[in-house]
């Protein structure tokens, strides 16, 4: 803004220079010419006067030259006076005479003259006036008038110098006072162009002076204005915007906005995470570019054709799981109807749906386990009566196995009772400080007939001397007797299970491994499900439920925990508890 100030000011002042040396030109001609012209006239009228003394008085008298000396001497201008024929009759006073350049200058060029004129020589700037003096009618020669012209000069820078002063003292005053009220004027302007300069840089926190009440006062006060409305709107539109983007970023949805030309806008946080994608390789790319599924460009597609809204279950690969999604899609239109885009809403539904697959499963799995324990003890019970009971040896064998149907249906029961227990929102354990390696080796003895009766090597390794947990003494007991056992069944005759534990500084581990029949690694994300059987007709023989690997993972997470498996078929299987520990355990 300094560049206005001195662009203004520039202009202000070449204008007022121009116009005073225009002015003192102007001036200085004016009282030149005035000078001179009085110089004139006052010469003139000398010539005259002279002129008529001569002609009053003849030339030759007695007292004549002694007139014509006093009269050169008052008048301070040397009298020359010549006749007709160049020849010089009285001469003097003060300064210079040139007699030769003179006469002849008069007699060639001023010989008919009849009034006053003026010669002016080169020479020393010598300045003449000459007026003819006549007697009885005839002219009887000049009389020439010479004044030197020093005071005409020093007239003149009288003049000038005058002029010069008068006019440096305006320019400097002009000066002074323009730069005040070039300040006065300016100095609002360049506040309020650097307040907008800095609106326009998003600083709408810049305020400028209102110290005056003219227009510039307006001005300022305007700027202003516009200032705290911008910071306002700004603050208002950043509100929003962060509400919005909280909203879009923090919704369970995935969220994808495309705009009127194909190519993704905005793609939220909730799709980037179930998709696992990258967000600088998806956004700004043509929507059938940016989509690898078949189904969701075809959906897009579909709602650009049609322009009305769509709502859609799909089953799209992801890595090496199959997922299920409520997509919903819609077009943006915006007013006069403008097409604007679409917006897909990606809902993970692939848990609801398995949820109410397992409940299906459940369903059937408890209807079919109930059903076959039931209907042997209904069969055998309906031939007893049938008069089988007579026959004591066919009535303890069919007694024995309506007993054994009866353990399994009472086992049944009683591990659908213990999994909806600690499947409940508010289901509790007791914690407490426990010695892990204690507890393993309670789960040892209380399995080792078992193993000796399959003919399976049961061994535990535990080097620590004690190995301290934060846990429920029989929950745990109740998770290694579970995968201990199933450890046993699964493993044939002559085969292995190996038990151990490691203290470390934050967790306990347990590992619980074994030489058994193994499993597929398509098997594994579904031996936690309830009633899931790897071998069905094996694990019904062996008299499991089918609930026990379910109940052991609600187990192992409600102690905070966690629980890998690990398995080859024909090799074994290993499962992995990792639990936290109390380091203050003394």
């Amino acid at each position: 803004m300094s560049k206005f100030r001195f662009r203004l000011l520039f202009a202000l002042i070449s204008l007022i220079i121009t116009v005073l040396v225009g002015l003192g030109l102007l001036l200085g001609q004016i009282f030149n010419s005035f000078y001179i012209n009085t110089y004139k006239d006052r010469m003139e009228k000398e010539a005259s006067l002279i002129a008529l003394l001569l002609s009053e008085k003849k030339l030759g008298d007695e007292n004549i030259d002694s007139l014509m000396l006093e009269a050169s001497n008052t008048l301070n201008s040397r009298l020359t006076i010549i006749d007709n024929s160049g020849n010089l009759l009285f001469e003097g006073g003060e300064g210079r005479f040139h007699h030769e350049e003179l006469i002849s200058r008069v007699l060639n060029e001023h010989m008919e003259e009849t009034d006053g004129f003026q010669i002016i020589l080169d020479e020393d700037r010598l300045f003449y006036y000459g007026l003819p003096f006549y007697e009885n009618g005839e002219k009887q020669g000049f009389v020439l008038l010479n004044s030197p012209v020093d005071s005409l000069k020093k007239v003149n820078q009288q003049i000038w110098s005058l002029l010069v002063a008068s006019l440096g003292l305006s320019l400097v005053i002009i000066l002074l006072l323009g730069v005040r009220i070039t300040s006065q004027y300016t100095r609002p302007i360049e506040s309020a162009t650097t307040v907008a300069m800095e609106l326009a840089k998003g600083n709408y926190k810049a305020r400028t002076y209102e110290d005056h009440l003219d227009e510039t006062g307006m001005l300022s006060q305007s700027i202003n204005i516009l200032a705290r409305n911008l910071q306002d709107m700004t603050r208002a539109q950043e509100m929003q915007q962060d509400r919005l983007q909280t909203l879009i970023e923090n919704m369970g949805s995935g969220l994808i906005l495309i705009d009127g030309r194909g190519y993704v806008n905005l793609v939220n946080r909730a799709y980037k995470e179930l998709f696992d994608i990258n967000s600088d390789d998806f956004l700004y790319k043509l929507y059938y570019d940016a989509f690898s599924h078949e189904e969701i460009i075809g959906l897009i597609e579909d709602i650009f054709m049609t322009e009305v809204n769509v709502r859609k279950q799909l089953l799209l690969p992801l890595k090496i799981e199959r997922r299920h999604f409520e997509v919903y899609g819609a077009p943006i239109i915006g007013h006069n109807d403008e097409w604007k885009g679409i917006v897909l809403v990606f809902h993970d539904i692939t848990e609801l749906i398995r949820l109410e697959q397992m409940r299906k499963d459940f369903v059937a799995n408890v209807s079919h386990e109930l059903k076959t324990p039931i209907t042997s003890i209904k069969g055998f019970s309906e031939t007893l009566l049938d008069g089988a009971m007579d026959d004591k040896q066919t009535l303890e064998y069919f007694l024995s196995i309506i007993l054994k149907e009866s353990d399994r249906l009472q086992s049944l029961i009683q591990d659908l009772l213990d999994l909806s227990k600690v499947e409940q929102q508010g289901f509790k354990i007791n914690i407490a400080d426990c010695d892990l390696k204690e507890i393993l080796y309670d789960v040892y003895t209380i399995l080792n007939s078992k193993a000796e009766e399959k003919e399976v090597n049961l061994s535990i390794d535990i080097r620590d001397g004690i190995v301290p947990v934060r846990g429920d003494v029989h929950r745990l007991k109740q998770i290694f007797i579970n995968l201990i056992s199933n450890a046993l069944t699964y493993t044939p005759k002559g085969g292995r299970v190996h038990i151990t534990a490691l203290n470390q500084e934050e967790h306990a581990i347990v590992t619980v491994s074994d030489t058994g029949i193994g499993m597929d690694e398509e098997e594994l994300p579904r031996i936690f499900e309830r009633f899931y059987r790897i071998d069905k007709a094996r694990s019904r023989n062996s008299g499991g439920t089918g609930l026990g690997l379910a109940i052991v993972k609600h187990l192992v997470e409600a102690h905070k925990g966690h629980i890998k498996v690990n398995s080859i078929v024909g090799e074994g299987t290993t499962f992995t508890i990792t639990l936290n520990k109390d380091e203050k355990f003394d």
